[in-house]
């Protein structure tokens, strides 16, 4: 029974009154009596958890968890980019000429994502990963790279579900809801880590002060589960050979390598 009430709850997203409701209802302390409920039925990893199970006063308090600091390595070789989230590689691929992707069979306009068309020439035949967090995901949001913040600005006003059903059957799920994005310059070129929600209105929460960025540094987290996507300039990024779709992944692991460095960090 719990099992389909929680599936309710995150799919359930494109109505305003009951984006409040849940809202309101996971900050609650009421909701803390399902918080052990909710914990068995999604298998979270309490050992990993920064607090004990019962210290999440709420349900909200136990998405945004931290974690044990040792709990998650980043690698830290030259060059290497990192994955920002827990999550699972739903997508890669290349960014077409009219700056479009496909995923899971449908045309997603990364014009309309990022909202700038000077922006958007810079991916054009770039790379783009896209990597979904579940419900069971710690929604933490680490850098991929270590760069400096070069602009960083939200776009979308609802969230609909960015799950497999939603990126197949949602409308412009990536390039319409709400979404932080941040352009971060490397010494390779630029990457766009684009942080879309997919519960409530304004459900990403910046962390990170300042405009530099390490690799493996907290940036932000989500309140659910939701997406990221990240973008990278064209001959800036070679994706690692043990990369493929679907594929499970965590904070820290590589993922590719920014290529030398060149003209494109300009």
């Amino acid at each position: 029974m719990f099992k389909h009430v929680y599936r309710l709850m995150i799919e359930l997203t494109n109505g305003k009154w009951t984006s409040v409701i849940l809202q309101r209802f996971a900050r609650s302390r009421i909701s803390r009596f399902v918080v052990p409920s909710f914990a068995k039925i999604y298998k979270l990893n309490l050992e990993e958890m920064e607090k004990s199970l019962h210290e999440y006063h709420t349900l909200h308090d136990l998405f945004i968890r931290t974690l044990r600091k040792e709990v998650r390595k980043i690698d830290t070789n030259e060059n290497t980019v990192v994955s920002p989230v827990d999550a699972v590689i739903e997508d890669v691929g290349s960014i077409n000429q009219t700056s479009e992707m496909v995923v899971k069979g449908k045309t997603y306009s990364i014009q309309e994502m990022l909202g700038s068309q000077e922006t958007v020439n810079k991916y054009l035949h770039g790379t783009y990963m896209i990597l979904y967090l579940s419900p069971s995901h710690y929604h933490r949001i680490h850098s991929p790279i270590e760069g400096t913040i070069v602009k960083q600005w939200t776009l979308g006003s609802k969230s609909y579900p960015v799950n497999k059903m939603g990126l197949k059957y949602g409308v412009r799920t990536l390039a319409k809801n709400y979404r932080m994005i941040t352009e971060v310059k490397t010494a390779s070129g630029h990457v766009a880590i684009v942080k879309v929600g997919a519960m409530f209105v304004n459900s990403i929460e910046k962390t990170h002060k300042g405009m530099t960025l390490q690799k493996g540094e907290e940036m932000a987290y989500f309140s659910f589960g939701s997406t990221i996507v990240l973008l990278f300039q064209k001959e800036t990024f070679i994706l690692d050979s043990t990369i493929h779709t679907p594929k499970d992944i965590r904070i820290g692991e590589r993922i590719g390598v920014m290529a030398a460095q060149n003209g494109g960090a300009n």
